[in-house]
């Protein structure tokens, strides 16, 4: 694997991470009804950190495939989607939306998985993981909108 590739994939990982640091769940989430297994507030980072080193060594693998293109346009995706899902739940505190845009991220990420695995099964195997943690949250995001019926949807902008 091309070293700066991994590094080019790795930033657009950590790009779609900081808006984690930008909309942090802060006081609002914590209100929230939350189901009894919602994971502890520890593992999400050490999750993500793992997930995008994982997602950035299958997009470095496969950006060196033949006949990429439709992984490589679906990694984009993914990562496009990632990236808003924290702004659309955290930011504007809208549930329902915030689940619309992880099941368009799930369906991106499955389609990833397909994609990459068919151009290198070690890059599609290291998307399995992160189809797993997405699933998670999809179903964490619905357990929360349907606890919380009153705030499903959104309360405008958070306020700093």
């Amino acid at each position: 694997m091309v070293w700066v590739l991994f590094v080019i994939f790795l930033a657009a990982c950590f790009a779609a991470g900081t808006t984690g640091a930008m909309f942090p769940p802060g006081e609002w989430y914590r209100t929230l009804n939350k189901p009894t297994w919602t994971p502890p507030d520890w593992l999400f980072p050490v999750a993500w950190t793992t997930l995008y080193l994982c997602m950035a060594t299958a997009g470095a693998r496969a950006a060196l495939a033949e006949d990429n293109a439709l992984a490589m346009a679906l990694w984009s995706l993914q990562i496009a989607l990632n990236t808003l899902w924290t702004p659309v739940f955290f930011g504007l505190r809208n549930i329902r939306a915030g689940m619309a845009v992880l099941a368009a991220l799930w369906l991106a990420v499955a389609a990833s998985c397909v994609a990459l695995w068919d151009v290198d099964w070690i890059a599609g195997l290291l998307f399995l993981p992160y189809l797993a943690w997405v699933t998670v949250a999809g179903a964490l995001n619905a357990a929360v909108w349907r606890l919380n019926p009153d705030a499903a949807r959104g309360s405008g902008a958070a306020t700093a």
